[in-house]
């Protein structure tokens, strides 16, 4: 059923949609469909709205997702955000499927996991590798308001895909799925299953496939749902599993060529774990937004918290903490669509990264709100909810150490074929309004050996203007980073060939580490020269740059220089314009409803 159709998502709302070709540019489409939602949601502030942070806290306590928050998100037909234009929905880009689910996250990240973002994860391995046939069933699931949940867990296992046990088993023109797979989010509500499979009962890579097995088209005698766990964080997600005994699908349920199942999930991780991270920025923008009121209303020895310098100084932090997240977001993002074959080391660092720095800022943002982090409801609630939830985001089956493994094994080919050699990276990777090319799903690959995110930081040592003293300051922090990189490339090169692998030791896992950062400066470097003769004289002013390439090199031990007296104030008055003007602390300096 195409989206054009008004059809009735399961809380029986009316689904209107786009049609197929909808009008305006990319930034036109996406600029209007993020203030129809933020319309739909409303101020999440005021506690008379269906939607309140009151409200989507007393959902919470009741460990159950927001029924009126799903009811508005089948009204605004969100799954079609998560499929692709040619089927009928509203997916043509990453980075501003980004932009419109943080609208969701920032006022409950379970909410934006439990409603959609799992059938996103599931979609794409049928996106990329899926049949004619595949494609179009699941855009008519998505597109009448179904869910679908994707399986890769086996708790026994954890992120070691090459040991899952769950079989389909070939058998009779089709398989015979048996065994059970763990903590699937909407497995009990899901119509279609992504299952991530064994296929063979050899040892390795080539073992594994991926099936697509609808719940409407299985015996159900032979599979059943296994009880809901109990969660400390995103509480109302629907977390359970599956057991198959013996269950039969068609051969037409295989996803790509069987024995590719290790290749299909990695190269879908390269979008999801470039997406999921920067949505979760909406929730600590939130939490930022929640303490500057505090800060600012709160008295001590008859002067408010923000006159403090060492809150000033955490809120100016946390904001940096933002920007430099939603840069590397972005890059990696923008990347699918223009650089696909590098995009795996990209996403992984994201999804190391970003999570980390989110979770940090939340708890330097706790130490100022002192007593009122532990407090569940009322004006401070959220914040707690956020602590809670947003470390789910660094678990999963992209946890942290499994996308440090992804990056070990790359380091010794880019220090040898890239680093210090490679073009830099197109300037639209860091352009965040500018139209991209669709989603080439079939370009992705595993390795490729280049990095011009890395070259991106080369070559601005050269271009970046030292006139000023935060231009200077900026300048010399960038020529330590290019210094770290060079430091990289000869430890990366020296590595031992156990270390070239997931099972490397402690100092291959800090290497890893140590690139993400070098990443993310040259994602921030790279956003503020394509913001010269911009639009947004914020993005344009070294004061940020120089404060984010200062606070990424802390992150790495770098003995800096303090940074001018100005960088601070800039980015204080810059936490406070956002604040009463109710608008986004990320790159996007955008409207909200509250």
């Amino acid at each position: 059923m195409l989206i054009g159709t008004a059809a009735p998502g399961p809380h029986g709302a009316p689904a209107p949609g786009p049609g197929p070709h909808p009008p305006g540019g990319q930034e036109e489409r996406v600029v209007a469909r993020i203030a129809e939602l933020e319309r739909r949601l409303g101020d999440p502030t005021d506690e008379r709205g269906e939607l309140s942070y009151a409200r989507l806290l007393e959902a919470d306590e009741r460990a159950e997702l927001s029924e009126a928050g799903e009811r508005a998100l089948d009204e605004l037909v969100l799954n079609a955000d998560f499929v692709p234009l040619e089927h009928g929905g509203r997916l043509e880009r990453i980075d501003t499927l980004v932009r419109v689910l943080r609208q969701v996250f920032r006022r409950d990240i379970a909410l934006g996991l439990g409603f959609g973002v799992t059938s996103f994860m599931a979609a794409v391995n049928v996106w990329s590798s899926g049949t004619a046939e595949q494609r179009g069933r699941l855009a008519e699931l998505l597109l009448d308001g179904q869910k679908v949940s994707v399986a890769y867990h086996e708790l026994a296992h954890g992120n070691d895909f090459v040991r899952n046990e769950f079989q389909a088993r070939p058998a009779d023109g089709g398989y015979l799925l048996n065994g059970a797979k763990q903590v699937i989010n909407n497995a009990d509500r899901a119509a279609a299953w992504v299952l991530f499979s064994r296929t063979s009962p050899a040892p390795g890579s080539r073992s594994h496939s991926v099936v697509f097995a609808e719940r409407a088209g299985l015996d159900q005698d032979r599979f059943q749902v296994l009880p809901r766990y109990d969660a400390v964080g995103v509480r109302g997600c629907h977390l359970s599993g599956l057991d198959f005994t013996d269950c039969p699908v068609p051969a037409s349920a295989l996803v790509g060529e069987e024995g590719k199942g290790v290749e299909l999930a990695l190269r879908a991780f390269q979008i999801t774990r470039s997406a999921v991270p920067g949505m979760a920025i909406g929730a600590t923008d939130t939490a930022l937004r929640t303490v500057v009121g505090f800060a600012l209303g709160r008295q001590l020895y008859r002067k408010s918290v923000m006159d403090i310098p060492h809150a000033r100084s955490t809120l100016a932090n946390t904001f940096l903490d933002l920007l430099i997240s939603d840069s590397l977001s972005l890059a990696a993002t923008r990347a699918v669509h223009v650089l696909p074959e590098e995009t795996s080391v990209y996403a992984a660092a994201v999804k190391y990264l970003v999570p980390k720095m989110l979770t940090d800022a939340m708890y330097d943002l706790s130490i100022v709100l002192g007593a009122r982090f532990y407090v569940r409801e009322g004006e401070f609630g959220i914040f707690q909810k956020h602590v809670r939830d947003l470390p789910v985001l660094s678990l999963g089956h992209a946890g942290s150490a499994a996308c440090q493994a992804t990056i070990i094994p790359q380091l010794s080919r880019l220090a040898r074929r890239s680093w210090f050699r490679d073009e830099p990276a197109p300037a639209t990777v860091f352009r965040p309004r500018e139209d991209l090319p669709g989603i080439p799903f079939d370009r992705l690959t595993l390795a490729s050996g280049r990095d011009g995110l890395s070259a991106t930081l080369v070559a601005a040592v050269d271009l970046l203007p030292s006139g000023s003293p935060e231009e200077r300051a900026a300048h010399g922090i960038a020529l330590r980073f290019m210094d770290e990189l060079r430091r990289l490339q000869e430890q990366s090169l020296g590595l031992a060939p156990q270390d070239r692998t997931a099972l490397a030791s402690p100092a291959a896992f800090a290497l890893a580490d140590r690139y993400a950062v070098v990443l993310a400066a040259a994602s921030v470097i790279g956003v503020w020269q394509q913001a010269q003769g911009g639009t947004d004289p914020f993005l344009a002013d070294p004061a940020w740059l120089a404060a984010a390439l200062h606070r990424l090199g802390r992150r790495l031990g770098l003995q800096l220089p303090d940074l001018p007296d100005s960088c601070e104030q800039r980015l204080h008055d810059e936490v406070l314009r956002r604040f009463d003007g109710t608008r986004s602390y990320d790159l996007y300096n955008a409207p909200l409803a509250g």
